[in-house]
């Protein structure tokens, strides 16, 4: 057997357990084991982006912080290659989430031993090797007319082992291109192969990963989509595969226009076989060949009418960002020593022509998934920029108005860029305009997003750091971000009086931030006790129901009068 050059990055703090895990790789037939080790998380960003590995052995004490949240940054910051996960957990024990955000497999450090983790490498990388070998070996199949419908079948009950193993929903969906022997006679065999070649290539770079494409017939591809857990996940491969049938192929100088039948049927839901799975995708597919173009239909009426919601969300969603349905609501943010308003939150609605109000809960996750969360935040930018004008021209020159950044916006390389320009052709104090994140929209590619931070702070942009408390908040996080301001996350504000774990946390969070010369935010404040607490532990400003509710523009203007006015009349 010919022994493959295996190059592993070992994440772990402790140097005998890297040169434990190089003794116990060593010397096994089929690869030779090339180990880096990474003892501290700060290289590991460089490390990534400079050198190349197969398989990632992570020691889950390895950070400090969410195992989920380090599993999405090496998600991306390593490309997705195969992680294997080592923790003080017995397999039984285990936090399966681990498995569902990122983690090819999981070993128990007590119970390693030479073959355990020999094994994991194996499989993990040569799973890697065929699903990166997917489309190739795809286009040799299809060029070739050749179908092997026992390796999808084969392919099939792994993914469904695997699915049971996890808990995980799995999905099959049934592709058939709609008048397929039109396109064989019209153009012949051989040009109706190259075709569904091309069509599988384009479709396979719309996919996940995780995912596997096959031919099963000379005009059927069926996609096996693994950890779907909710109708978002599946709308969104969904919405993709749709996207990707609509456009023609160029076949030999020929563009030709398809379209395609796709039944989707969901483990367990639909069955837990391979053979029940196919059969059901493909009555689904049936179904779907009622309508008139591409179209999906689902063996599973609920799942249908979710995924279908979803889908449709997002579809008006996109028209109301051009048809101008958004708007901007604005909650004032109050000083605790001068009972003056300082700043404004804007707060996305959405006035939907038939469903009336929308408030963000119910289609900022739509936004997100589908990327459409990107231009939406440019477009409040914008907005934020327009407000800051119109409010020095109402008498307000020093009001800040913050407005919230998605981690989404750090996916956009042109970020920064983006909101340069905005902010120059908008002419204003730059000092007035706040950007509001969370850490976790920061843990994809944390260096990337600090240095997105300060170039913006350079333009002058000030930062504050949402729902505080309740990520992955730490001294040295805040130490190495230029945030100026940081909010308490209401459930701890709304607590006060219940918990005292919400008293202490309150104090130590507004000690903390004071002695980095950060200023304090209280969301959530609805009760004169809550207020009183704040006032007394010395929080700057607040912000809830018990001054004000978001409100349109042109009530904020009202309501900032009349506070002016409130504040001029003697006491």
């Amino acid at each position: 057997m010919q022994s493959h050059n295996l190059r592993l990055l070992v994440l772990t703090g402790e140097y005998m357990d890297f040169l434990w895990y190089g003794e116990l790789l060593r010397g096994h037939a089929d690869f030779v084991p090339e180990l880096t080790w990474c003892p501290d998380p700060d290289d590991l960003g460089d490390l990534l982006e400079n050198a190349h590995f197969d398989v990632l052995i992570w020691d889950c004490s390895f950070h400090a912080g969410s195992n989920i949240g380090f599993l999405q940054y090496l998600s991306v910051a390593g490309n997705e290659k195969p992680v294997i996960a080592l923790g003080a957990d017995s397999e039984a024990e285990m936090d399966e989430d681990l498995l569902g955000s990122g983690s090819s497999d999981y070993l128990c450090k007590g119970k390693i031993d030479r073959w355990a983790l020999a094994r994991a490498v194996r499989c993990v990388w040569f799973r890697q090797q065929l699903e990166d070998s997917a489309g190739g070996q795809l286009g040799r199949e299809v060029a070739s007319g050749f179908i092997n419908r026992n390796l999808f079948f084969d392919r099939l009950q792994q993914a469904i082992l695997r699915a049971e193993r996890g808990d995980h929903r799995l999905a099959l969906i049934h592709i058939n291109l709609d008048d397929f022997r039109t396109v064989n006679e019209s153009l012949g065999y051989s040009q109706g192969d190259e075709l569904v070649l091309k069509l599988a290539e384009r479709l396979r770079h719309t996919m996940r990963r995780v995912d596997s494409l096959m031919r099963i017939g000379g005009d059927e591809l069926a996609v096996i989509a693994e950890n779907v857990d909710d109708s978002l996940d599946l709308s969104q491969i969904i919405r993709k595969l749709v996207a990707g049938l609509s456009d023609p192929v160029n076949v030999s100088g020929n563009l030709v226009g398809i379209t395609a039948s796709l039944g989707v049927a969901t483990f367990p839901e639909a069955g837990d076989t391979p053979e029940t799975l196919l059969r059901r995708a493909n009555r689904a597919m049936f179904e779907a060949k009622r309508d008139t173009g591409t179209s999906y239909r689902f063996y599973n009426r609920q799942l249908h009418i979710s995924a279908g919601h979803q889908l449709q969300l997002e579809a008006d969603l996109r028209n109301a960002l051009r048809a101008g349905e958004l708007e901007l609501y604005y909650q004032p943010r109050v000083d605790l020593i001068t009972g003056e308003v300082r700043g404004v939150e804007s707060l996305i609605r959405w006035n939907h022509p038939t469903r009336g109000l929308v408030m963000p809960d119910d289609f900022i996750p739509a936004a997100e998934r589908s990327g459409l969360i990107v231009p939406i935040g440019y477009w409040v930018i914008e907005q934020a920029c327009e407000r800051l004008r119109q409010a020095a021209d109402a008498g307000f020159p020093g009001l800040v108005v913050a407005v919230n950044l998605s981690f989404r916006q750090f996916h956009d390389r042109k970020m920064t860029e983006t909101i340069f320009r905005i902010i120059f052709n908008a002419n204003v104090d730059t000092s007035l305009l706040e950007l509001e994140l969370t850490e976790s929209a920061m843990m994809h590619d944390p260096d990337y997003a600090q240095r997105c931070l300060r170039e913006l702070s350079q333009l002058g942009i000030s930062f504050a750091l949402d729902d505080f408390g309740t990520g992955y908040s730490s001294l040295t996080n805040l130490q190495h971000l230029p945030i100026s301001l940081v909010k308490i996350d209401k459930s701890f504000v709304q607590a006060l009086g219940e918990s005292g774990d919400s008293e202490h946390i309150i104090r130590a969070i507004i000690s903390l931030a004071h002695s980095l010369q950060m200023s304090v935010v209280a969301e959530g404040v609805e009760t004169e006790g809550q207020l009183d607490f704040l006032r007394d532990q010395h929080c700057d400003e607040v912000q809830g129901y018990y001054y004000a509710r978001p409100m349109p523009w042109d009530d904020l203007v009202t309501f900032l009068h009349d506070r002016n006015r409130l504040a001029c009349l003697p006491e």
